[in-house]
């Protein structure tokens, strides 16, 4: 998380001798904080050294809060023209050994099982889940349950058109927006029928 900023020739002007913040007078203890965190180098991460002139936020707030107590026409957004936020780089923990091999069992036990299931599709058809007729019923009911599947689709778009039209009456006096809103609504009906449609046919034929 971002706490310091990178000083810029602004605010570094505006602290040296004879800059705009010695006419307003800053608390000793205030300006040798913001001193010293100009000349202080920011140390951390696998780096030995960062970027110089880093203020933290406190000390930023604190000479805000100053400059609106004396009322000054030095602004802060002034002061900070040139400035950026410091980002410290993130080091990332090392990864645990036995997590990693225990993610790379999973992994192989997960392909074995996918390739179980697709294997068990293109085996050999026995004798003793049906024959020719076994089959046949199965295509009957596999046509029937499309054909009933279809026939509801159409009847739930249809009637979606219907209610949306009859409904919009209330709402658009022309006849053109009633059917452009009912054509809308029967859209995203038709949709998610067609999307509900697809995940069960998917879910059928992976069950065969």
């Amino acid at each position: 998380m971002a706490s310091y900023l990178i000083a810029g020739e602004r605010l570094v002007r505006a602290l040296a001798p004879g800059g705009e913040l010695e006419q307003e007078r800053l608390p000793r203890k205030l300006r040798a904080e913001l001193e010293a965190a100009l000349k202080k180098k920011h140390k951390g991460g696998d780096h030995p050294s960062g970027p110089t002139g880093l203020v933290s936020f406190r000390l930023i707030r604190d000479l805000h809060q100053y400059l609106r107590e004396r009322e000054s026409t030095l602004y802060l957004h002034e002061l900070l023209e040139g400035s950026e936020i410091y980002l410290p780089e993130v080091v990332k923990p090392p990864r645990n050994p036995e997590l990693v091999a225990r993610l790379e069992k999973i992994k192989i036990q997960l392909a074995n099982e996918e390739y179980k299931r697709i294997t068990r599709n293109v085996t050999c058809q026995d004798s003793r889940h049906g024959g020719i007729l076994s089959d046949l019923g199965k295509e009957v009911r596999s046509v029937k349950a499309l054909v009933i599947t279809i026939f509801n689709f159409i009847v739930t778009v249809a009637a979606a058109f219907v209610c949306t039209y009859l409904g919009s009456q209330y709402v658009f006096t022309e006849m053109a927006s009633r059917i452009l809103a009912a054509m809308i609504v029967a859209s995203v009906v038709g949709l998610a029928e067609l999307y509900v449609m697809v995940r069960v046919m998917e879910g059928e034929l992976g069950e065969i």
